[in-house]
Order: C-alpha cells, then sequence, then structure tokens
C-alpha cells in the first residue's frame, strides 16, 4: 500500500469530512474555550500549509504547519482518522511536517494539545520525536486543559 502525503487546498469533502470528525472529537475531549483547532477557512491562510494523507485512494489523516512571526512554526490540525490509527500515520505525518519545517529554516516548531487523558498518545508521540513542554507561546494562555510543546529545529 502506497502512502501518499499531498499538500491540500482544503475543500474536497473527503477533507472537510476529516476536519469535521477532528473537530468533533476535540469538541468532545475538551471544553469548548480549551479547544484550539482551526477550522477550515482558519486553514485556508497564507500563512499555513495543510497537507492530507492517503493510502492508496483513502484519506487517512492531515497535518498542518503554521508560520509564526518569530521565524518558527507551529504544528495544527494533526489528525488519523479513528479507523486508521495505531497504524503509524501520525508518525508519518509528524515526520514530514518536522522536514518541512527543516526545508523552511524554521528555528522551532511549537504546539498546543490537550492536557486531559485522551490526549496521552497525542503527547506521547511529540516526546519520542524530541518536543519538550514549555509555557504558553504565541496567543495562547495558560489553561488546564491545554499543555503546550517546543522543539528547536
Amino acid at each position: 500500500m502506497a502512502i501518499q502525503i499531498c499538500e491540500d487546498d482544503v475543500s474536497s469533502d473527503e477533507m472537510l469530512a476529516l476536519l469535521q470528525a477532528h473537530a468533533d472529537l476535540m469538541l468532545s475531549q475538551s471544553p469548548p474555550g480549551s479547544c484550539h483547532f482551526l477550522p477550515a477557512e482558519g486553514l485556508r491562510v497564507p500563512e499555513v500549509t495543510v497537507w492530507s494523507m492517503w493510502e492508496d485512494e483513502t484519506l487517512v489523516g492531515c497535518g498542518a504547519l503554521k508560520a509564526l512571526p518569530d521565524g518558527a512554526g507551529e504544528v495544527k490540525s494533526m489528525h488519523t482518522r479513528s479507523d486508521m490509527r495505531g497504524k503509524g500515520y501520525g508518525r508519518q505525518m509528524l515526520e514530514f511536517i518536522l522536514s518541512e519545517a527543516a526545508r523552511r529554516n524554521y528555528s522551532a516548531l511549537y504546539l498546543e494539545t490537550g492536557s486531559m487523558d485522551g490526549f496521552i498518545p497525542a503527547r506521547k508521540l511529540y516526546e519520542v520525536y524530541g518536543f519538550d513542554y514549555c509555557p504558553p507561546f504565541g496567543g495562547y494562555t495558560l489553561d488546564p486543559n491545554s499543555v503546550y510543546m517546543h522543539r528547536a529545529l
């Protein structure tokens, strides 16, 4: 089975459905004021690049990279379809985003994710790839439902 990661314009019904599944999952695990996912229109801005991940003809996940004003980047919208989890797609997308950030000469990558148990797999993935916990960055503020992570590049 061939895996392809493609830049995505966030317009196909499949991608919009995947992003809605991501939003629904985030809202089911965090209070609304603590959800920081970007809606589709927030992903269609010049400072954000979105990629979709395909296994043959099946959309299995997505991820995004947001350029920050200080020469760093933020990992956004990392999501794997629920029926495709545990197969390494998240690792592959994160590796792709890390290599793209390095190609863009970003100084660091940041991210925000949930602090609750449902986010343990995501936090463990980021830890394996060298992300450390850090204070809130950018426009984020302290929130007991969020953790913030950083990795120098």
